[in-house]
């Protein structure tokens, strides 16, 4: 999504997974441990890597640093980003500095994670943002509150100067133990003047509580208010897409592995419909240990200014060690 919009702003992606409510007996548990929780001083490296089929390439490499660490889900942090971008001929270097915060109930995954920071490129200055809150008012009710601000990772969008920014409520409800239902309502506004308002949907069925296995029709919408960008960024005027996906996600040794895989079709300005895909996979190491590993990669498949066999490729992965 490298010509579309930063893939950062996807944090409302975590917030539609659904999965977590849908699986939050097998998948959600975690051991508890007896006694005061203990709070270390922690380091770590981080890596994201994207590439798409424009010759679009963005790399972020950053060190962490935790003075205070309990585990995965409970920390306060800072962390030095190093960014560079490129298409062709075109370089682009970037700094980010930012400040890190996570309160989240890793059995319920309620609380809420923030992470504040100043990102320097190419002449100009941006503080960002990217937080979210969770609450469940009811048994099987989730409601969420996402807020995120970063630039638009596009060479003409990078070159202005052109940030984002995407304000939402998500709202999880299950119905009964094998059906939850997700949506999400929210607005994106970009620094040209442009605004999105978007919505994303979904249902999600759970056939066996054990296997860790859901089947997921979901469904994405927006609407901009300008059309013409100057090919800044990938902007129809209206998007929609509908999706068939599997999702899997299992414990074992209190690692967690997930894999979704989907299929779907797209319509832009209600006239152009095209084929999109899906990919992506996940890794973490237990939430509570001396060390934390997180790695993923994704892939894919829409359409773009190019055309519509658009593609793009994620790999991301963090280490966190105690001391």
């Amino acid at each position: 999504m490298g010509h579309k919009v930063k893939r950062a702003s996807g944090g409302w992606l975590v917030a539609l997974s659904g999965c977590c409510v849908a699986l939050a007996g097998p998948c959600q548990a975690q051991d508890v441990e007896k006694g005061a929780a203990r709070s270390d001083m922690a380091f770590g490296t981080e890596a994201f890597v994207t590439n798409d089929s424009d010759h679009f390439q963005s790399r972020r490499v950053s060190a962490e640093f935790f003075p205070a660490f309990e585990n995965a889900d409970r920390y306060l942090g800072i962390r030095l980003g190093e960014y560079n971008y490129q298409q062709d001929s075109w370089r682009r270097n970037g700094k980010k500095l930012s400040f890190l915060a996570r309160s989240v109930e890793t059995r319920t995954a309620d609380g809420g994670n923030m992470e504040v920071g100043v990102f320097e490129q190419g002449g100009h200055t941006l503080l960002t943002l990217d937080g979210s809150y969770r609450i469940t008012p009811a048994k099987r009710t989730a409601v969420e509150f996402i807020v995120n601000r970063d630039w638009v990772e596009t060479p003409k969008s990078l070159d202005r100067g052109i940030d984002f920014s995407i304000v939402g409520v998500a709202v999880d409800q299950g119905l009964g133990e094998h059906v939850t239902l997700v949506g999400l309502l929210g607005q994106q506004y970009f620094s040209d003047g442009n605004r999105r308002d978007l919505g994303r949907f979904r249902v999600i069925y759970q056939p066996s509580l054990d296997l860790g296995l859901t089947l997921q029709l979901r469904y994405r919408t927006y609407r901009s208010t300008h059309e013409d960008v100057d090919r800044a960024y990938f902007n129809p005027k209206s998007y929609s897409e509908g999706m068939f996906a599997v999702g899997w996600r299992q414990r074992f040794n209190g690692w967690t592995a997930s894999v979704t895989a989907g299929l779907g079709n797209e319509k832009i300005n209600h006239e152009i419909s095209q084929p999109t895909r899906l990919l992506d996979v996940n890794l973490q190491s237990p939430v509570r240990g001396s060390q934390v590993f997180r790695f993923g990669f994704g892939y894919n498949r829409s359409t773009s200014f190019s055309g519509p066999s658009y593609q793009y490729r994620y790999l991301r992965g963090e280490w966190i060690i105690l001391f």
